[in-house]
C-alpha cells in the first residue's frame, strides 16, 4: 500500500494513484497536468519526508454548494442576507 500526503490550497489530502478528489480551485485548463508538493509519502517498505511532487490531472472545474450568510442585529431593523459558492477543481492523481 503506497500513498502520499499532498498540499493544495492550504490543506493536505491523503492520495493514492488513480484516485479522484475535489480541492480548491487550481489554475489551469481541463486536461492539464499539474505538480503538487508532497509533504509525506509511504511505499511498501519505506516512509519519508522527501521533497517530492505528485502529478495530477485536472478533470473538471466546478463550484461547491451555496452557503447562506444571514446577519441580524436585534432592535436595529438591520438584516442582511448574502451567499457564497466556493470555486473547486476535481483532480485525478496520475503519479505519486
Amino acid at each position: 500500500m503506497s500513498f502520499a500526503v499532498v498540499k493544495s490550497g492550504g490543506k493536505q489530502y491523503r492520495v493514492k494513484k488513480d484516485e479522484e478528489l475535489v480541492v480548491d480551485r487550481i489554475p489551469g485548463d481541463v486536461g492539464d497536468s499539474v505538480d503538487l508538493p508532497v509533504s509525506f509519502f509511504a511505499e511498501e517498505n519505506k516512509v519519508g519526508f522527501d521533497a517530492r511532487t505528485a502529478k495530477v490531472e485536472i478533470v473538471e472545474h466546478l463550484r461547491g454548494n451555496k452557503i447562506h450568510i444571514y446577519k441580524y442585529k436585534p432592535k436595529k431593523d438591520h438584516r442582511k442576507k448574502t451567499g457564497h459558492r466556493q470555486e473547486q477543481t476535481r483532480i485525478r492523481v496520475t503519479e505519486v
